[in-house]
């Protein structure tokens, strides 16, 4: 065992001095005022310094020396800066990846001693933004009350609506969110309510916010969302949100506890726009809502559950952003496009998902993609022990859901119709292939309960799904497959499928659309 680790330490010096001779310079003449600090200030600093998200500063010298083997470990790893996508066939917009020359760098100068160098040398720190990332907002909004976070339980799902009172109707270019307490505001999603709904279900709460809103319809509207480690973007070219003067903000928060009470009461920043857009924008998300509808049913010790989903464009559209999304368990996440032409691209792809750095990666320019190309997404979880972020040990079955320890998945193209197409040709095409992945999926989950052992499949599944202990499956306690043949099958009109009411539903099922 020692003879092994010591060839392994070896044949790692041995990379690191090979590596060195591509270096235009001596090893031995590395010092942090030449060559180190311009590395650090320009590619960390940013962030480690007071105030930002960094646990510890990275502005001079002695920051930098006394953590200098950590930075050299976190680099080669890649993991720090944090930048989760691999190289693409596009470039990214603030691509934060250091080049295998600085990570070189960054390792020889630990390995020589750390030099200090020339004073005279040294870079001045760059002039950072202090605040707001994206300048001094147009309107600046607080939540109107202080949200309590307790220090354990489970994962909060809370909205809050803030008036906005707009004198007219507004475009909206980019939202910056600053969470107040960061160490449990895991996500926020963003939307204006133009039919009072949020406000009514905000006074019918004693406490600061409410449970949930319906779905969205008339009145109501997306304007995105901020994860952590995501970065505020304006949106590229004549891109902006429509804001009825009407409108009040809501903020759809997610809180995780983090072992101690905490009071949130966040702000955000809304920048405008006096262009109007020529055209709308929207996301193609496969699976289509984070894969609610896809099944997702991850087994105890299954290291590479895989779903897969794609989507054929019907229009000419210009792609500027991508972004994945899933829980703890998730490990690689891609989408890529195949041209009627055959050529393959490669828009997003994330081999080592991080639960806690999540951003939205836009393209430095538009990407033209064709009428007919085919958009495909992966998104492979690992429910394993050997995977170090799985929340439960020994591992459990996982199926979707909205607390953090439950999974979801998928990854968003940001697109807008190329110039002379049809916007409602991409929506209405792409509200098919959502009602086709829940037909398809309510259909396969049918499939597997007929056979020779079909009751006993039934009755499992009765006794997994019946929350209550009743003996029935409530509308409630159904998975959204089976809510598809609920209705229809509830021949007692009680909201609830007893044995034989659910095998005529997994029939009805089954037989749909064939």
């Amino acid at each position: 065992m020692h003879r092994v680790l010591h060839s392994k330490i070896k044949m790692k010096k041995t990379l690191i001095i090979l590596s060195a001779i591509t270096l235009p310079l001596d090893a031995k003449e590395i010092t942090f005022t030449e060559h180190v600090a311009p590395i650090i200030f320009h590619n960390c600093t940013s962030c480690h310094r007071p105030g930002e998200a960094g646990p510890f500063t990275l502005m001079n010298y002695n920051d930098v020396r006394k953590r200098g083997k950590l930075i050299a470990r976190v680099t080669e790893e890649r993991v720090m800066p944090p930048w989760h996508a691999r190289k693409g066939s596009f470039k990214y917009h603030g691509d934060r990846r250091l080049t295998e020359e600085q990570i070189n760098i960054l390792s020889q100068w630990v390995e020589t001693g750390s030099l200090e160098g020339d004073s005279a040398k040294l870079p001045a720190i760059p002039k950072f933004v202090s605040g707001w990332q994206l300048g001094k907002p147009d309107l600046i909004l607080k939540m109107t009350e202080a949200f309590s976070v307790p220090a354990d339980g489970r994962d909060i799902y809370r909205s809050f609506v803030i008036p906005l009172n707009l004198p007219s109707d507004k475009w909206l270019k980019a939202i910056e969110f600053r969470p107040d307490a960061r160490t449990v505001v895991h996500h926020c999603l963003f939307s204006y309510d133009t039919t009072g709904e949020a406000r009514r279900l905000d006074r019918s709460e004693k406490q600061p916010g409410f449970r949930r809103m319906r779905r969205q319809g008339r009145g109501m509207g997306s304007l995105g969302g901020w994860a952590v480690g995501g970065q505020p973007n304006r949106l590229p070219a004549d891109l902006a949100w429509q804001l009825p003067k009407s409108a009040d903000l809501v903020l759809a928060m997610h809180y995780h506890p983090s072992g101690k009470p905490e009071q949130d009461q966040s702000t955000v920043g809304l920048y405008f726009t006096d262009q109007p857009p020529r055209t709308a924008f929207t996301g193609v998300q496969l699976p289509p809502v984070f894969g609610a509808i896809s099944g997702v049913d991850i087994p105890a010790g299954e290291k590479a559950y895989t779903l897969k989903d794609s989507f054929v464009l019907p229009i000419d559209v210009e792609a500027f952003g991508v972004s994945a999304h899933a829980h703890y368990l998730g490990k690689v996440l891609r989408m890529s496009a195949t041209t009627p032409k055959g050529k393959v691209l490669n828009l997003l792809n994330i081999s080592d998902w991080d639960f806690s750095w999540q951003e939205q990666y836009q393209f430095e320019e538009f990407v033209s993609l064709p009428k007919g190309t085919k958009l495909e997404s992966t998104v492979i979880w690992d429910n394993s022990a050997q995977n170090p972020n799985n929340p439960n040990v020994p591992p459990k079955r996982v199926r979707w859901g909205l607390e953090s320890d439950d999974e979801m998945g998928s990854l968003t193209l940001l697109c807008r119709p190329a110039s002379g197409e049809r916007f409602s040709t991409l929506t209405s095409t792409y509200r098919r292939h959502i009602s086709e992945v829940s037909t398809r999926t309510a259909r396969e989950r049918a499939n597997r309960v007929q056979g020779a052992n079909a009751d006993k499949v039934l009755n499992t599944f009765l006794k997994r799904t019946d929350r209550n202990g009743n003996g029935k499956i409530e509308l409630g306690e159904a998975p959204r497959w089976l809510k598809a043949a609920f209705e229809r099958s509830d021949t007692n009109g009680d909201k609830t499928l007893d044995f034989n009411e659910l095998k005529a539903a997994t029939e009805r099922l089954r037989n749909r659309n064939r």
